[in-house]
């Protein structure tokens, strides 16, 4: 291979995760907790679009509830984004087998 070919796998390769983190940010995600009753909504980039609090929950006895169940939706939301990132950019990493041969 020349290095004229690895150049243009390369940019190829760069616009394909361009691409990917683009259908990544515009990806609709949903973080829950207590079974659906605290709902945090986001798109991939973290851009947060909607909080959801079941009306039970918005009592003061049920305060420190609702305050973990936000924290474990919002990491449910997180680990979601995660996961989605690595999952698309492993699709666009897969095409750079062949281009560093020993590596």
């Amino acid at each position: 291979m020349n290095i004229k070919q690895l150049m243009s796998q390369a940019q190829n390769m760069q616009k394909q995760m361009q691409e990917m983190q683009e259908k990544v940010a515009k990806t609709n995600v949903e973080g829950r907790a207590g079974g659906g009753m605290v709902v945090i909504k986001a798109r991939g980039d973290w851009s947060l679009e909607k909080v959801q609090i079941d009306p039970s929950l918005l009592k003061e006895e049920e305060k420190e509830m609702l305050e973990d169940l936000i924290v474990a939706a919002f990491s449910d939301l997180k680990q979601k984004i995660e996961e989605l990132s690595k999952d698309n950019m492993s699709g666009a990493l897969s095409g750079m087998k062949g281009m560093f041969p020993g590596l």
